[in-house]
């Protein structure tokens, strides 16, 4: 910690709403810093016992009762902040709490920034940067699972991770470090393959956590599936079957769906953001066209594309399939960049005798592009779909061990990935071992950011400045 920092933590006592607005049973107004005893007493009327639950009057300067709840006080070091801090559990009118946070700052506190509370807990050594942000993560998770692994998070199951990644390079750099310091006494540390063997191990250790990260990732921001195809094809029923409500207007008229239509579901976990586009036709229709412009804008940005398909029309050849896609740019089928991650929903088997749901594939330009039979009106196929998108994006409900990750997180992991990589080929071509020990510690450096070792105020800035004020 910088001596400015240290400085502005010593004379600095902050105050919040620690409970979310709007009226409640219970409200929380936190108080954290060198002045929190101090307005404890004023506030109380008496001296707080540490880690002791007072019921007792909440008092004004004019020892006029303003409410009456439970205080918590916890003395420095022992609490979140890793100082002293003042909690107020009270009635949860907003008025009570607004008159509880002004008499805080009264007595010579002042508002906390957003995520301060957090940020004072990670200065003060009480949680390295990746608790910090699991606490954001746990808050805002919506589904069992984004929960658990914010959880292990918090718990410090990544950071244990980081941690011994970072011993196990740290052993190695001190292996190329005495063989470069004592170069002229003829003594190798490099030579039995134990570095190799070493850097072989962290880079396994590396992939194993980059993959469980990526699935935490997966977690926390979810994935954009798009839902394309010509007018009638069934895109609406499809958006409504897969959400569960009818937030889609279903109709036979064509061009009923002219702007994006979203919903937030989530599969097993998994939080997928679905959007349902206009239907994809030429026309000159001035609000249909910015339909399609949006449509097109949205396409690019997914990272699935259900190409919808009405399948009791005309068989149809894969290019006139995936010819409405056409119309939305200046390409040709073969410049297309919607074809790796674009699947072809074959919707309305319901009007075919003989057709069943089922998943299969067709082999177009070099892709192999899945292909989807179901009925979203008769709910028919629908898990087909869903797991489909699982298996798309690489998501595995069932994995073991997921803590939840930011994209900061699996760029530093592969930056780390790549460097050692680039260490064990310049060890295998006997290179300079300056050029090895300086991929190690540019290694180190990225693994130590994920935690906070090394991290710039700018970044600590963006991180903290998401949380709720009150954390």
């Amino acid at each position: 910690m910088s001596s400015v920092e240290t400085s502005q933590l010593e004379i600095d006592t902050v105050c919040a709403i620690a409970t979310a607005p709007g009226r409640s049973g219970v409200g929380i107004v936190r108080v954290s810093g060198t002045l929190a005893l101090s307005i404890s007493e004023q506030i109380l009327g008496f001296t707080p016992t540490p880690r002791h639950a007072h019921f007792c009057n909440f008092l004004d300067a004019s020892k006029i009762t303003i409410d009456q709840g439970v205080a918590l006080f916890f003395s420095a070091p022992n609490s979140f902040t890793g100082e002293d801090v003042l909690e107020l559990q009270g009635h949860g009118g907003t008025y009570v709490l607004r008159e509880l946070l002004d008499r805080a700052v009264q007595l010579g506190a002042r508002l906390a920034n957003p995520g301060e509370f957090s940020e004072r807990a990670f200065l003060n050594n009480k949680i390295d940067l990746l608790q910090a942000e699991a606490i954001a993560d746990l808050i805002e998770s919506n589904s069992k699972q984004a929960a658990k692994s914010a959880l292990r998070t918090l718990q410090g199951e990544f950071s244990n991770k980081i941690l011994n990644l970072l011993q196990l390079l740290i052993e190695a750099r001190t292996h190329i470090e005495a063989t470069i310091d004592f170069s002229d006494e003829d003594i190798d540390f490099v030579s039995d393959n134990k570095v190799r063997d070493s850097l072989n191990a962290v880079l396994k250790s590396i992939e194993e956590t980059l993959a469980q990260a990526k699935q935490g990732a997966l977690l926390k921001e979810g994935i954009n599936v798009v839902i394309a195809g010509r007018p009638n094809a069934g895109k609406s029923s499809l958006l409504n079957a897969l959400s569960g409500v009818d937030s889609a207007i279903v109709t036979d008229i064509p061009g009923t769906t002219r702007d994006l239509l979203s919903e937030v579901i989530t599969i097993d976990g998994l939080p997928v953001h679905i959007i349902d586009t206009a239907g994809i036709r030429i026309s000159d229709d001035v609000v249909e066209k910015e339909g399609l412009r949006r449509a097109q804008l949205a396409m690019e940005q997914a990272d699935q594309v259900l190409l919808v398909v009405d399948k009791s029309q005309p068989e149809q050849d894969v290019e006139n399939l995936l010819a409405p896609l056409v119309l939305l740019t200046d390409k040709s089928i073969k410049e297309l960049e919607h074809l790796h991650n674009t699947a072809i929903v074959f919707n309305k088997i319901d009007l075919l005798t003989s057709e069943a749901p089922s998943l299969s594939t067709v082999v177009y330009l070099g892709y192999s592009i899945p292909v989807i039979s179901l009925s979203a009106k008769k709910n028919v196929g629908m898990n087909l779909l869903r797991e489909y998108i699982k298996d798309a994006i690489g998501f595995d409900a069932n994995e073991e061990g997921v803590f939840i990750a930011r994209q900061r997180h699996l760029t530093a992991l592969s930056n780390a990935k790549r460097l050692i990589e680039s260490a064990l080929e310049l060890l295998v071509k006997n290179a300079s071992l300056e050029l090895i020990s300086e991929d190690l510690r540019f290694a180190q450096t990225q693994l130590g950011a994920i935690t906070g070792e090394f991290t710039s105020d700018d970044l600590l800035g963006e991180i903290f400045s998401n949380f709720c004020v009150g954390k």
